[in-house]
């Protein structure tokens, strides 16, 4: 037997979890805990270690004092659970420096909590560790290991994601075919510790079935496209996926002619869809309701300012993607779907709040949706759609303790998110006042 004399300490985690036993008491907050209750003010969060320990009313925290605790006096203010961005993608290329800004300006902005919605997995599950154990400043990572048909696998993104390798043929980024070893497959996705298995692109209503059972026998998630191409919305979400994604991709539920492929989208009935009262949307959106198929959005993506384009056809299809989206999301909040927040980009390196911040006020301000809706579906539902509602997204004894402390109430006004002061995540505080913008220097 070899003795080992010399153990690295590995790197430092300057953002790791408190360890059991350390108590904080957060003190005179309004709380919105996710749960369905309304805002209950004087309420005192205690937190053992990473953990929430109580939930009370002020009288009730006398045990937590007695225990030496730490009390945070946040009198006045007002708490939510974390914030969860249900759609991003963190290394399409891998870049270090970039990811790492993104994460930090993510948990200083109360996101406790990301869908990797498939990228190199190298880089993220990498990412995913570092944010974890507190090397880095940033929310936890949940992440797809994609699969599509592979006519898909000459998008340049999927060579982006699996440099020194060959897309289609890595445990991440899978080419599948009626030929494929379809056990062997998902233990392969299953193998990058992936939280899902995404389904992109190119794939029959067969394929999408036959993966989604195979991944549930073997219990992990599936997470697809709302239209995989040739599979219509109805197929996938008949297929038993656990979520769909971009709410504008349901419009091809009521294509008339064959969905061919990813890349040779038909043109959908604008005119007819824009009202918001598609019959063809309003059954799909039913049996969504009924299987409990969490919808991620993205509505507001094609009015992102950092999307925007000066070509004028780029314009106008911005233009009516947002009208698009805007009826879709209505009509699927009134329909009784869960809705997540997820975003598909980010704010330029110098804005000082994440791209989530204005996919919540698009919901609010341009779908119309209810303001408490829209922090339920940013929180809660969030979770759910990344499978992990059991430990995270309501602010309850026994859960993680992730929760975001703001100076005025969001839910007055959805811009009071910019009010943020506090965030902590698996108990650890990310005070607003320590972030400082961060631009990460260009690769050489």
């Amino acid at each position: 037997m070899v003795t080992v004399t010399y153990e690295s300490a590995g790197a430092a985690t300057a953002f790791a979890p408190p360890e059991t036993g350390e108590l904080v008491v957060y003190r005179g907050l309004t709380l919105f805990d996710g749960t369905g209750s309304a805002p209950r003010p004087h309420m005192t969060i205690v937190v053992d270690g990473s953990v929430i320990r109580s939930v009370a009313d002020e009288s009730d925290v006398v045990a937590a004092l007695a225990d030496g605790a730490e009390v945070v006096d946040l009198s006045g203010h007002f708490a939510t659970p974390g914030l969860i961005d249900a759609h991003q993608h963190l290394a399409t290329p891998p870049d270090r420096p970039v990811a790492e800004a993104v994460l930090r300006r993510l948990v200083y902005g109360g996101v406790t909590g990301v869908r990797d919605m498939a990228d190199d997995l190298r880089h993220v599950g990498d990412l995913a560790r570092a944010t974890r154990v507190g090397e880095i400043a940033g929310p936890d990572i949940y992440y797809a290991a994609l699969m599509a048909g592979p006519s898909f696998f000459d998008d340049v993104r999927t060579h982006q994601v699996t440099q020194g390798a060959t897309a289609g043929q890595v445990p991440w980024m899978q080419a599948i075919t009626d030929a494929t070893d379809l056990p062997l497959a998902v233990a392969l996705a299953r193998g990058t510790y992936a939280s899902a298995i995404k389904i992109y692109a190119d794939l029959d209503a067969a394929l999408v079935a036959a993966v989604t059972a195979e991944a549930h026998r073997q219990g992990i998630a599936v997470w697809a496209h709302a239209t995989v191409f040739p599979a219509t919305p109805g197929q996938v979400v008949e297929a038993g996926v656990d979520t769909v994604s971009h709410v504008t991709l349901l419009a091809h539920e009521s294509s008339t002619g064959p969905l061919t492929s990813y890349k040779n989208k038909p043109a959908v009935e604008h005119a007819a869809l824009v009202t918001g009262r598609d019959p063809r949307l309003d059954a799909l959106f039913a049996r969504m309701r009924s299987q409990g198929t969490v919808l991620d959005a993205t509505a507001g993506m094609w009015a992102a300012d950092a999307l925007a384009d000066d070509d004028s056809a780029a314009i106008e299809r911005a233009r009516r993607n947002t009208e698009l989206a805007i009826a879709l999301t209505a009509q699927a909040h009134r329909a009784g779907v869960e809705l997540a927040t997820g975003t598909d980009y980010e704010t330029d390196p110098d804005d000082p709040f994440p791209a989530l911040y204005e996919e919540l006020a698009f919901l609010v301000r341009r779908c119309g949706i209810p303001t408490l809706d829209v922090l339920r579906s940013a929180t809660l539902v969030g979770t759910r759609s990344a499978g992990v509602d059991h430990l995270t997204g309501t602010v309850e004894p026994g859960k993680l303790a992730d929760f975001v402390v703001f100076a005025q109430d969001p839910l007055a006004d959805i811009d009071h998110l910019r009010t943020i002061t506090l965030t902590v995540k698996r108990g650890r505080r990310f005070p607003r006042s320590a972030y400082t913008a961060e631009r990460p220097r260009e690769n050489r």
